[in-house]
């Protein structure tokens, strides 16, 4: 392999693979992309319910975790992000969701022109097929394909008839259209039965392509810098150390955590911080790392009467083995469900007040499965039947940080999202516990109810459901923010709006990390749009 290319790519996930992709189409030059994890090309990748097979195997997962804390219960909450070609892409829980129209105003009034809806709306529509179906919201011609369920449930057609009886919530047949507003079922990437993911649809034909290589299982220890100009990185590869050269640009596509781990392990961000650790500061950037925000992620499982036909009979048994062969025929199978199989989105103090919550921006992001876990195991089916309801609360004010401990790029970041924080985050929780509960002991439930599994009906008051929210709850698995953009008048901006680094030259952030403020969303849709539109920026500058 060459010691020098025009561009480097740390990382191969939602972002870096659409911009290996993009620079590959406009031969735009020669492209190594750095990936610390191996090929997806496995069969539990391929499909989409063996998601849960692959959440804890480390060669394919970062295994992060949270610092633990109060507002967790005393608990580390294990925060996994994709190791593993595609990133993210090749390990998440399938849901295409790309936020309000909002979220991204909100971006563009922080200082960031180019980024409100308008602007950002043709890379959503550039990065999917939606259906084949065409319209100002959607893409028909992109490499992703986006579907729908191909097929439903008793248990979520009640769910989706629950949320409208209680909260007046209309079936809502695009929530990523015109309005988010409403229930229905969850959009996937899923085509065929089979898992869409970023390394298949964009990198893999990149390489076909030529002029893009892939250098797997080699983790980038710092950035070389001289003069205030990133001129190459440091690579380990099977214990032997390395150095490649840029000669154009270095795009940082590691994701939230990785991408300011790699920068304050080169130097960048608080400078004491740095020097504490023994790190030279090469530019003082104190924003590197701060601005961590996730979804945090309570859930409720109802126990239903015995002999009801859930999730939980269907996985197990000769009936696994029939769906099992099902898939493999590319018949409609369980193994090509998403996690999540059914959705409202609302504001629920409106609905609890018994307002009109079509009038409010929705808060609050449930999700419905016609299944239950067992409590403190990952997603291990229960053995009896039941559902479950979980939801995030969409803009969460609580934050955090992803600090260094050592210059060592094999020891893992101090990393603390601050969930429920903030009081109005804790308000959020409460609600969203409420709600879930309205939902599930609706007239729809009621001939198949059969008693509250979590969190139990002994848990009533506000502060024993918040101390329920804090004790259970989990990672949405939606890290962002910690380069985020903003003007360079802004102390904490770590990237400009066109995602160049505050302060040094030849390198950009290109990933979630730049997000001002989380998504009211699950943020992969997001992640690949922002890898569309930093590729369109580097070559159209």
């Amino acid at each position: 392999m060459p010691d020098s290319f025009d561009y480097i790519i740390v990382g191969s996930g939602a972002a870096g693979s659409v911009v290996a992709a993009r620079l590959a189409e406009a031969n735009a030059g020669t492209v190594c992309v750095i990936e610390a994890g191996g090929d997806n090309d496995r069969l539990m990748v391929n499909v989409p319910a063996g998601f849960v097979h692959n959440l804890r195997k480390p060669e394919m997962m970062w295994q992060f975790e949270s610092v633990a804390g109060d507002n967790t219960g005393g608990r580390s909450v294990y925060l996994p992000q994709g190791k593993i070609a595609g990133g993210s892409t090749s390990i998440n829980g399938l849901i295409y969701n790309r936020g309000q129209a909002q979220d991204f105003d909100h971006w563009a009034s922080l200082g960031n022109p180019g980024w409100s809806y308008q602007d950002v709306l043709p890379y959503f529509r550039k990065a999917e097929t939606r259906a084949g179906i065409e319209s100002q919201y959607r893409g028909a011609t992109g490499p992703l394909r986006i579907s729908d369920p191909d097929q439903g449930h008793d248990l979520c057609d009640r769910f989706i008839d629950a949320v409208s009886a209680v909260s007046g919530a209309p079936k809502n047949n695009d929530y990523n259209a015109e309005s988010q507003f409403g229930t229905g079922y969850y959009q996937r990437f899923i085509h065929r039965g089979r898992r869409e993911n970023v390394a298949a649809r964009y990198l893999k034909p990149a390489l076909e392509k030529g002029g893009v290589s892939v250098k797997h299982h080699c983790h980038v220890n710092r950035i070389v810098f001289e003069h205030g100009r990133a001129i190459g990185v440091e690579v380990e590869t099977d214990g032997v150390t390395s150095q490649i050269n840029i000669n154009s640009e270095l795009l940082l596509c590691a994701g939230t955590v990785n991408s300011a781990a790699l920068l304050q392990r080169s130097g960048v961000g608080d400078g004491e911080h740095l020097q504490s650790l023994g790190i030279p500061s090469v530019h003082h950037l104190p924003g590197v790392g701060n601005n961590f925000q996730d979804h945090y992620f309570v859930r409720l499982a109802v126990r239903l009467q015995a002999g009801t036909d859930s999730l939980n009979a269907q996985a197990k048994g000769w009936r696994l083995g029939r769906e099992i062969l099902r898939w493999a025929t590319g018949k409609p199978s369980i193994l090509a469900w998403s996690p999540s199989i059914a959705y409202a989105f609302l504001h629920a103090e409106s609905v609890l007040a018994g307002e009109d919550a079509s009038q409010t921006q929705p808060d609050l992001q449930f999700v419905f499965s016609h299944g239950s876990y067992r409590p403190g195991r990952v997603y291990e089916l229960d053995n009896f039947p039941a559902v479950t309801c979980g939801f995030t609360q969409q803009r969460p004010h609580s934050s955090g940080y992803v600090k260094i401990r050592s210059p060592d790029v094999h020891e893992n970041p101090e990393v603390q999202p601050n969930y429920l924080i903030d009081q109005r985050d804790q308000l959020a929780a409460i609600n969203g516990v409420k709600l879930a509960r309205q939902f599930l002991n609706s007239d729809q439930f009621k001939p198949l109810y059969a008693n509250e599994e979590t969190p139990g009906v002994s848990i009533q008051t506000d502060e024993e459901i918040l101390q329920y929210a804090r004790d259970t709850g989990n990672t949405g698995y939606h890290l962002v923010g910690t380069c985020r953009m903003g003007p360079s008048t802004d102390p904490m901006a770590v990237v400009s709006p066109e995602l160049r680094l505050h302060g040094l030259d030849s390198i950009r952030v290109i990933d979630a990390s730049v997000m001002p403020s989380v998504t009211s969303s699950n943020t992969c849709a997001a992640t690949i749009m922002i890898g569309e539109k930093g590729a369109d920026m580097l070559l159209n500058p």
